[in-house]
């Protein structure tokens, strides 16, 4: 039997394959409308996955997604073809990012999915990427320095007073800084790129996004953070004690994830680079990534029946 769907709710998925896990978030949105006609969404997350794959591993050493690695993706995305059955889902995006910008045999693999799983995936370019983020907090006053560090690639924009400035992608992840593939001249144009961004603009506030800054933003003390940030003082305090350890002590110590042990400290190097540069006192920290803004632009599109 087909179960009827109010067209005032509906349930909507992001995929967004990175090249240090793949994650799917699904949530029902409902349409309401005021006393004078208006329509506004109310959101609430039904479900939310994450497959540490490493993609980027491959690709930021070899050039292309390994035999094996393809394999536990197809795995992935045939378990996410089940959960967009599962929940009804009436749209979805799908969405890669740096190791398949990167990946010699990316787009093969991605016409393999379409064509046996029933799942287009778009290859979205880090511009795309930034826009996306910016815009999941785009009532964020003042002057704001976005940060979305990932495996493969950083997406920096500066928004002043609501007014895009700038926005640059970088080939500066965690996963190519542990494969030791980002050169120093990369670095220098990252620094030289914040020191373009931020001269002329006083009082600038990171806003972070991706799953190592959320992390280390709940590493923090709370005598030492405030509700929606981390100040750059007490990162590099937590940064300190940190990076002397091995990704096993990081395990047992701060009892992380093994995919999530090694990459977070050289999160923490990027964003106390930039915070450094810019001059900034604090990191913003919203929780929120690429897939919730995925879902917040499929939303808007279906806000007016």
């Amino acid at each position: 039997m087909k179960r009827t769907i109010s067209p005032d709710k509906f349930n909507l998925a992001a995929i967004d394959i990175g090249s240090n896990a793949a994650r799917i978030l699904i949530k029902e949105v409902r349409r309401v409308k005021s006393s004078d006609g208006l329509c506004s969404l109310k959101m609430k997350k039904l479900q939310f996955l994450r497959i540490p794959l490493r993609l980027g591993i491959d690709v930021f050493g070899i050039g292309k997604i390994s035999k094996e690695r393809e394999k536990q993706l197809i795995r992935t995305m045939k378990v996410f073809r089940q959960l967009l059955i599962i929940y009804n889902i009436q749209d979805y995006r799908a969405c890669a990012t740096a190791a398949f910008r990167d990946a010699k045999n990316g787009k093969r693999i991605l016409r393999q999915i379409r064509k046996d799983i029933n799942i287009d995936v778009d290859i979205i370019t880090g511009d795309e990427e930034a826009r996306i983020l910016r815009d999941c907090n785009k009532d964020m006053m003042g002057n704001l320095l976005y940060m979305d560090v990932g495996g493969g690639s950083t997406e920096l924009s500066l928004v002043c007073e609501g007014q895009l400035i700038d926005s640059r992608s970088f080939n500066i992840g965690t996963l190519r800084m542990l494969s030791g593939s980002v050169s120093q001249t990369q670095w220098n144009k990252m620094r030289d790129a914040v020191k373009e961004f931020c001269r002329g603009f006083d009082n600038i506030h990171i806003v972070g996004s991706g799953g190592n800054i959320n992390k280390l933003y709940r590493l923090t003390p709370k005598s030492k953070r405030k509700a929606d940030r981390i100040k750059v003082e007490t990162l590099k305090e937590l940064y300190t004690s940190m990076s002397v350890l091995t990704v096993e002590q990081l395990i047992e110590q701060y009892d992380l994830r093994e995919d999530r042990a090694d990459v977070i400290v050289p999160a923490a190097q990027l964003f106390l680079m930039v915070a450094g540069e810019a001059e900034a006192e604090s990191i913003i920290v919203p929780t929120v990534g690429l897939a919730d803004g995925i879902i917040n632009e499929l939303a808007e599109n279906r806000k007016n029946p």
